[in-house]
């Protein structure tokens, strides 16, 4: 198993105003292995969603906590969102795109797509009442051109 360069934790109370301050921390934490602006997107984006599926879903009544693990490697970040809350029953079925359980609230449904799309792996862990846990693979197109002699 591969050894980080660097890891980093966060630990947020799991409000709408944090959804912007994780996906800006964990963008500058990936900026030292320095990956491409459209990789830095793609992982800001995957943050949004899954910090905001924290919000909306795992904490519908308020309150509660998000924490945010991520380990930076040569050609790659792992991020791992966990939460404490209701869990989901069902992750195959909430992996189907346009799936939500709060249509009432005008919601796509798309958040694990948009994660899956944005990243290169992602795992979803869920035990319903006891939270769930994503786990999301970023891999480094100029880190992968010099493992190849390119650039």
């Amino acid at each position: 198993m591969k050894k980080p360069t660097n890891s980093m934790r966060l630990e947020i109370a799991a409000i709408g105003q944090n959804e912007s301050f994780a996906r800006g921390t964990v963008a500058a934490f990936a900026a030292q292995a320095n990956p491409t602006l459209d990789e830095i997107n793609d992982i800001k984006t995957a943050i949004s969603e899954a910090v905001t599926n924290c919000v909306v879903h795992a904490y519908a009544k308020g309150g509660g906590e998000i924490i945010i693990d991520c380990q930076l490697f040569l050609d790659s970040i792992t991020v791992v969102v966990s939460d404490r809350g209701i869990g989901i029953k069902d992750v195959g079925k909430a992996l189907e795109p346009f799936y939500t359980t709060r249509p009432e609230e005008e919601r796509s449904g798309m958040g694990f797509t948009v994660m899956q799309s944005f990243m290169d792996t992602l795992d979803v862990v869920s035990k319903s009442g006891f939270g769930t846990t994503v786990t999301m693979q970023k891999f480094f197109t100029k880190q992968k051109r010099k493992a190849a002699g390119g650039e």
